[in-house]
């Protein structure tokens, strides 16, 4: 894939992309040595459960991200399956983004386990992009006791790219060590370009890549020579406009070192799904407190709430407000959750339920007019009531979150996180977050 007869310059393969092998499955490996050589995945482990993590044994029985956890157990029954400690994973991905700023200042993060790197500025330093990528990978090893497959390209595109193919894959059961480290130069560019599947490129899932099938476009090289305004009609202008750029091998994305957050939320599929109002508040009620104290632990507030609600038949509906205040009180949230839920027919039982917060800025400096009195009358609308409740609580919720901060998570609660089986203060990513472990017991 690489040319060995020379090696490129800074300049020529400038972007790296770095993806960690199996990360959350290497890490619970490395904190419990007697799992190493067995098949282990991090996922759900109820039936509507999914896999977020695979180890190379576990994929050799055909176990894969994204894959239902029932049918994972149906491929390898001695698979040991494990809910996920993202704590952990963060403490791992922090030392992980230490090594890759002593390499380059300028890097993007993705996730917890995958960056990309720009070297231009080492430019006049000589650094050998080649070098530099075997370096951070040898560190990795030595110092984290982690693997990863490197790609080095002109583009993201082709980084990203290149670092799947740098990574060991499972064929035929058999596991086949990758590169590690691989270089995408100009006849590489052109071989990808004229036989990978479109669902290789970057952004392309099952569902795009079902609508292009059905244009008859399977291959990257099939999108050449179809214009933005036909594949426009079933992908939408800005996917069509990535695609025909992707088909001619061009990215012109830079690598952000300081991306802003544009929204935060929090998800729920649930092992018995919801019937009723009454659960779907009880819900409700959970997630806005999720998603407040997820805004005020960051600094923000937000100023768009959405609800998505998804059936059993896999229907799914989404509704939406933007108010002229910033929110970030799990009272104020719930009342504009509980008119936006209010708003939508249930035409069946709820199989997954997200509270999304949007429209994001600083919380510092925010202000909020008040007005007398401050408990807003029932009849008023639902954005109203919200900004009583947020201004009337603001004293109460700086206290709880400094206790919390000094104490615990666990250390305070509010009457509505009291369950029968004690105190319960749900975080972002949940006890189990990759699906539920039992059914729900509605409080």
């Amino acid at each position: 894939m690489s040319s060995p007869s020379r090696r490129p310059g800074v300049l020529e393969a400038p972007i790296l992309h770095v993806d960690l092998d199996a990360f959350f499955a290497s890490v619970e490996v490395l904190d419990d040595p007697s799992l190493a050589g067995r098949p282990v995945a991090v996922g759900g482990a109820g039936e509507r459960g999914v896999i977020a993590s695979a180890s190379y044994e576990a994929r050799r029985y055909g176990v894969r991200s994204a894959m239902s956890s029932a049918l994972a157990r149906r491929l390898c029954p001695s698979l040991v399956l494990l809910p996920g400690r993202f704590e952990r994973y963060g403490e791992y991905s922090r030392r992980f983004h230490g090594l890759v700023a002593d390499l380059t200042p300028v890097y993007e993060p993705l996730g917890l386990d995958e960056v990309f790197c720009d070297l231009r500025s080492l430019a006049r330093l000589g650094v050998d992009p080649i070098e530099a990528a075997h370096g951070l990978r040898r560190r990795l090893h030595d110092e984290l006791r982690l693997r990863c497959g490197i790609g080095v390209a002109r583009n993201k595109l082709f980084a990203k790219l290149a670092s799947k193919a740098a990574k060991p894959r499972v064929e035929s059961g058999r596991l086949v060590e990758g590169e590690g480290v691989v270089w995408v130069d100009g006849a590489t560019e052109e071989l990808w370009l004229a036989t990978l599947p479109v669902r290789a490129l970057w952004g392309v899932g099952p569902a795009t890549a079902a609508k292009l099938e059905r244009l008859g476009l399977r291959l990257v090289r099939d999108l050449r020579g179809v214009g933005a305004a036909t594949l426009a009609r079933s992908v939408g202008p800005s996917m069509a406009a990535t695609l025909v750029a992707f088909a001619a091998g061009e990215d012109d994305r830079e690598v952000v070192t300081d991306r802003p957050l544009k929204s935060l939320g929090h998800e729920e599929t649930f092992a018995r799904s919801l019937v009723g109002r009454r659960e779907l508040a009880t819900a409700l009620r959970a997630q806005a407190g999720v998603v407040a104290r997820t805004l005020r632990g960051r600094d923000l507030v937000a100023r768009t709430l959405t609800v998505l609600v998804r059936f059993d038949d896999g229907a799914q509906v989404s509704r939406s407000q933007t108010v002229g205040y910033g929110l970030d009180d799990e009272g104020a949230l719930l009342e504009l959750a509980e008119a936006l839920a209010g708003s939508v027919e249930l035409v069946g039982a709820v199989r997954l339920l997200g509270l999304h917060a949007s429209g994001l800025r600083a919380r510092t400096g925010e202000g909020l007019q008040l007005r007398l009195p401050l408990e807003a009358p029932a009849e008023d609308p639902p954005e109203d009531r919200a900004r009583a409740r947020q201004a009337e609580r603001a004293a109460l919720r700086d206290a709880i979150d400094e206790v919390r901060r000094r104490f615990g998570r666990d250390a305070l609660a509010t009457a509505g996180e009291l369950t029968a089986d004690g105190l319960e203060v749900a975080t972002q990513r949940g006890r189990h977050p990759f699906g539920p472990e039992g059914p729900r017991t509605p409080r």
